[in-house]
C-alpha cells in the first residue's frame, strides 16, 4: 500500500465516527420532538395522554426504523374501575385515570415510548425496549400501576391486566395489528386463560372480531355504527 494511502486511512475512520455520533443524536432529538408534539396535540384532558390515532402513528414510525424487532405494544385494562366509580363517584374514578396517566407518562419519558388513553380505563403503549430487560421493565411498570393512591382521604387500589405484543414475533405487521394482538393477550390474562407476562401470537393478532372489536370485549353486542 502506498505511503499516502497509509496516512489517509486513520482520517477516514475519524470522519466516519464523527458523522455517526451526530446522526445518532439527531435520531434521538427527532424522537423527543415527535413525542412532545404528540403530547401537545389532541391530548386527553383527564389523563394528559394522546389518543389511539397518535399511538398508531408513533408505533408505525418505530416499526420503520432499525429497532423494529425491539418494538413492544402493550394494552392495559383496569380491574375494578367500575366498582370504584359506582362506590365513590366519578370524581374519584377520574382521579384514578389521572394518576394512571401520570404514571404511564413518567415511565415513557425515560424510554423511546409513547403511552395513550384509548378510552375508559383502557390504555396502550408503543415502546422500544432492550431484548434482555423488556419483560422485567414491563413487569416493573405493572407493579408501579398497582401501587395504591390517595384521594379525598381514601386509599384506592386499581390493578391492571396487561397484554404484550412484540414486533419480532409478528414480522411485517403494523401497529394496529400489534395492538389487536396485545388486546387479545390482555384478555387472556384478565380471564385467567394465560399467566402474565403472556406474549401475543399470530393467532391472537388475527383473533375474530365483532364490529371491529375482539369478540368478548364490551360493545361487541352492539350494531356497527
Amino acid at each position: 500500500m502506498p505511503a499516502t494511502a497509509v496516512l489517509r486511512q486513520p482520517s477516514r475512520t475519524l470522519v466516519i465516527t464523527a458523522t455517526a455520533v451526530p446522526l445518532a443524536l439527531a435520531v434521538l432529538a427527532d424522537d423527543v420532538r415527535v413525542r412532545r408534539q404528540l403530547h401537545a396535540a389532541r391530548r386527553d384532558p383527564l389523563s394528559g395522554l394522546p389518543g389511539r390515532t397518535d399511538l398508531l402513528a408513533y408505533g408505525d414510525r418505530l416499526l420503520r426504523t432499525g429497532r423494529r424487532n425491539r418494538v413492544h405494544v402493550m394494552l392495559l385494562d383496569g380491574n375494578g374501575f367500575k366498582a370504584i366509580n359506582d362506590t365513590y363517584g366519578h370524581a374519584t374514578g377520574d382521579a384514578v385515570i389521572a394518576t394512571t396517566g401520570r404514571r404511564l407518562a413518567a415511565w415513557t419519558t425515560r424510554r423511546q415510548a409513547v403511552a395513550a388513553r384509548l378510552g375508559g380505563d383502557e390504555f396502550a403503549i408503543a415502546a422500544v425496549l432492550p431484548d434482555r430487560s423488556a419483560l422485567a421493565d414491563i413487569t416493573a411498570l405493572r407493579e408501579q400501576l398497582h401501587q395504591p393512591l390517595t384521594h379525598d382521604g381514601l386509599t384506592l387500589r386499581m390493578t391492571v391486566s396487561l397484554g404484550i405484543a412484540r414486533a419480532a414475533d409478528l414480522p411485517g405487521e403494523d401497529t394496529g395489528r400489534l395492538l389487536r394482538a396485545a388486546d387479545a393477550a390482555m384478555y387472556k390474562v384478565k380471564t385467567g386463560d394465560a399467566a402474565f407476562p403472556y406474549l401475543a401470537t399470530r393467532a391472537d393478532a388475527y383473533a375474530d372480531t365483532v364490529n371491529g372489536r375482539r369478540d368478548g370485549r364490551p360493545g361487541t353486542h352492539l350494531p356497527a355504527a
